[in-house]
């Protein structure tokens, strides 16, 4: 009678679910992904739930309320974060994947009652990782930026001895940057070309949003307006190479907790080889006597 139960209820679960897809005018699948797969800026393969996901998050968009500050803040982070989504939709998306796992308490209250909180706290789980994904990723894409700042400083350094073409110089550091911070360089030297050389440099700054960032920007911005600042970039290297020391003294300390678990495992295996041996020698002088 239960099996039963459950399978009338994802029927009919099924059959709501076309009529409201018909209803909204609810994209299908394939053009979900067509969509996802136009607006992403790195070749992955667009998963069909996903697809489906944000299907529903564009249509529930319009609904999502949100003050004019939250959402002139959250438009910057997703554009500094690579999500090509406006602050309503990523909300939305949100929302919906959250509210398909709360879907899934109205069959568990009539099959399995206990499973019903464990859902529920899934849902709220998945709401905030979702909404804060935004967050995390450019702090991600932040932190590998901030990693090669020190090298891009002590590279201007050198560089203003011989020139002070501020677009020349990020133009040539943009072929041997890491990929992030490449594409970041790629922006603000199109951006130089097309308005002011300042006003492209304080952009860059607002859209990274690195206190490191702003004192790099604010030495460029000096060399534009004619300051020597060979002096101002020699101390700003030599703060940014004992920022990447300590940096690297806490990825270092990080190290020893997983190498004393390699360690025991190693100590052990060694252990167990004595062991055996012991155990074999025995074995065999025994046989040996009997």
């Amino acid at each position: 009678m239960t099996i039963v139960m459950f399978l009338f209820i994802i029927l009919v679960a099924s059959g709501l679910f076309f009529i409201a897809s018909d209803v909204l005018k609810l994209p299908r699948l394939a053009t979900g992904k067509a969509m996802l797969s136009a607006s992403s800026s790195r070749k992955e393969r667009v998963k069909g739930m996903e697809a489906m996901v944000n299907g529903w998050a564009v249509k529930l968009a319009p609904y999502v309320p949100m003050d004019e500050y939250k959402k002139n803040r959250m438009k910057n982070t997703l554009r500094a974060a690579g999500i090509h989504k406006t602050p309503e939709e990523y909300m939305a998306f949100a929302i919906v994947k959250a509210g398909l796992v709360a879907l899934g308490i109205v069959p568990c209250l009539l099959v399995l009652p206990l499973l019903a909180p464990v859902l529920l706290f899934l849902a709220v789980l998945i709401y905030f990782k979702e909404a804060k994904r935004a967050d995390e990723k450019l702090s991600a894409k932040r932190a590998k930026i901030e990693s090669e700042l020190p090298r891009f400083v002590a590279t201007i350094t050198q560089e203003l001895k011989a020139s002070r073409d501020v677009l020349g110089m990020l133009e040539n550091y943009k072929k041997n940057a890491g990929e992030e911070f490449a594409v970041e360089l790629d922006i603000l030297t199109a951006d130089m070309r097309s308005s002011s050389y300042e006003a492209a440099l304080t952009r860059f700054e607002a859209r990274i949003n690195s206190p490191m960032l702003s004192d790099l920007t604010r030495g460029l911005i000096g060399v534009l307006r004619g300051d020597d600042g060979a002096m101002y970039f020699q101390m700003l290297a030599h703060d940014m190479k004992q920022l990447e020391l300590q940096r690297l003294k806490a990825q270092a300390m990080k190290i020893p907790p997983k190498i004393r678990v390699f360690s025991f495992i190693m100590l052990m295996c060694f252990l167990l080889t004595y062991i055996a041996v012991i155990v074999f020698e025995i074995l065999r002088s025994l046989k040996v006597m009997f």
